[in-house]
């Protein structure tokens, strides 16, 4: 029995998110449904690093599967391409350790924003970005970013629907902003992300832009654990999970 990690990138639009469900689109439905035309009907279960939410994108998720067939990582690629829809590309594959696991040997996830900060829409980009009409102060906002780097508790920072039980204690490596033009990136590492977490990070920092709240402030928001005194979640389209970063591994195409 062979595992297989995929490197994968998808368009989120027209998906109800990574996680299969019942009579919704999703991710990981697609996969399965490649994987089993592949295998002749057998069910091959898909592991992903982590969920996305709907309208989310991926430049690089990763996830494994288990097979009993034997092909080379460069086959495996170009069979799965070859079944699945246009708005998702596999991009890498390589056969990996039988203990590997795409969720729990993360080491490190990257998570890019994109903000078009214009007062009129585009619409070419609607599914893409956010499209935020408002004045920000970036400088603001790269020192309130700032705050964030580190080990916390980011209960105030993640929503209060999540699912997950115990700490919520989490470390952030890079946490930055940066204007282009009228295009604003945000980029955040870490070892691991609360739901909605990155989102709502953006969303503060936006109210940090617009003089709503101030950079020394947010060890303040940390101490509150009150999701409410955070900014709002900001919408999925802008969000896409860039990278998710693995010890070196070998054989990959």
């Amino acid at each position: 029995m062979a595992k297989i990690k995929c490197v994968i990138s998808y368009d989120g639009t027209n998906f109800s998110g990574l996680q299969i469900q019942s009579r919704e689109r999703t991710i990981q439905g697609e996969l399965e449904k490649a994987l089993a035309k592949i295998h002749k009907g057998v069910y091959v279960k898909v592991h992903p690093s982590g969920r996305t939410d709907k309208g989310v994108h991926a430049k690089a998720q990763a996830v494994h599967f288990e097979s009993d067939y034997n092909l080379l990582p460069g086959e495996w690629k170009r069979a799965l391409n070859a079944m699945l829809p246009p708005d998702i590309h596999v991009n890498k594959t390589e056969e990996v350790s039988p203990s590997f696991h795409a969720r729990f040997d993360v080491m490190e996830k990257e998570y890019r924003y994109y903000i078009l900060n214009e007062s009129e829409p585009d619409v070419f980009k609607h599914y893409y970005v956010y499209q935020y009409p408002h004045t920000l102060d970036i400088v603001k906002m790269q020192e309130a970013g700032i705050y964030f780097e580190g080990t916390h508790d980011f209960t105030t920072f993640s929503s209060a629907k999540a699912s997950v039980k115990g700490s919520k204690v989490r470390t952030l490596l890079e946490v930055s902003c940066h204007r282009d033009g009228s295009c604003i990136e945000f980029v955040l590492r870490g070892h691991g992300f609360l739901y909605n977490m990155v989102r709502i990070i953006v969303g503060s920092l936006l109210e940090v832009g617009r003089d709503k709240l101030t950079p020394e402030e947010i060890p303040y928001l940390f101490e509150q654990k009150d999701r409410q005194m955070a900014g709002d979640t900001v919408p999925p389209q802008g969000l896409y999970l860039w990278n998710v970063r693995y010890e070196e591994t070998e054989n990959s195409q």
